[in-house]
């Protein structure tokens, strides 16, 4: 095959963030093809980021992102396992990422699946059982259908579980596990809140044109 060229692995390493002797490894698994190489970094950084799972992360930083014009707001808490890699360029601009992230997914409300209490998960699944389309169906196939229907559901409120905005190839559990992989430590979204400007009050309506009559009635 052709010589891999150090643009190439260049621009592979800017895509992933892997290190430049596994991209260059990856290049030629896959014969110089980017998109397969991304891959095959991404099964190795999943491969590489499992056996960091159950490593205590007590450190890390809680970040923030304000939106343009200051009408949203997020902060959010990542931990990592060291001080030294809450202090890291990468690990700061991950925390970065995931802020932005969650200012863009209005939708989003946990950080996984498994933080949605079970009245939720028990709600949302009352409204799926109810729907028309399902009235006749026999209660095997309707449960199956409800399910499916379910997990996509839980899936859409979920942050881990959206496609990130910067790469839609990966979803965001994804891009904290190439994390993993390049700075070798666990990495582990704990919490977050997301603020919307005026979010919560209810806005009084006035007829200006009443107001006005009101006001002169009042000035005779």
């Amino acid at each position: 095959m052709a010589e891999i060229s150090a643009q190439t692995v260049k621009e592979l390493r800017d895509k992933t963030g892997a290190g430049m002797m596994d991209c260059k490894k990856a290049l030629k698994e896959t014969s110089g093809d980017i998109t397969k190489a991304m891959e095959w970094l991404r099964q190795k950084g999943l491969a590489k980021a499992g056996n960091k799972e159950g490593n205590v992360t007590a450190e890390g930083l809680v970040g923030s992102y304000i939106h343009t014009g200051g009408r949203v707001g997020v902060l959010v808490e990542v931990n990592c396992q060291t001080d030294f890699v809450a202090r890291n360029e990468a690990f700061q601009g991950l925390v970065r990422n995931i802020a932005m992230q969650i200012a863009a997914c209005p939708n989003v409300e946990y950080v996984k699946v498994d933080d949605i209490p079970a009245d939720i998960v028990a709600k949302e699944k009352e409204i799926e059982m109810g729907k028309d389309d399902l009235a006749n169906k026999p209660d095997n196939i309707k449960e199956k259908i409800v399910q499916g229907r379910i997990e996509k559901r839980l899936k859409e409120m979920t942050l881990l579980d959206q496609p990130y905005i910067k790469d839609q190839s990966i979803n965001v559990e994804e891009l904290v596990k190439q994390n993993v992989a390049t700075l070798g430590e666990n990495i582990q979204v704990r919490r977050f809140v997301r603020f919307v400007l005026g979010e919560g009050i209810e806005k009084k309506e006035s007829n200006f044109a009443e107001e006005v009559a009101a006001q002169i009635g009042g000035n005779k």
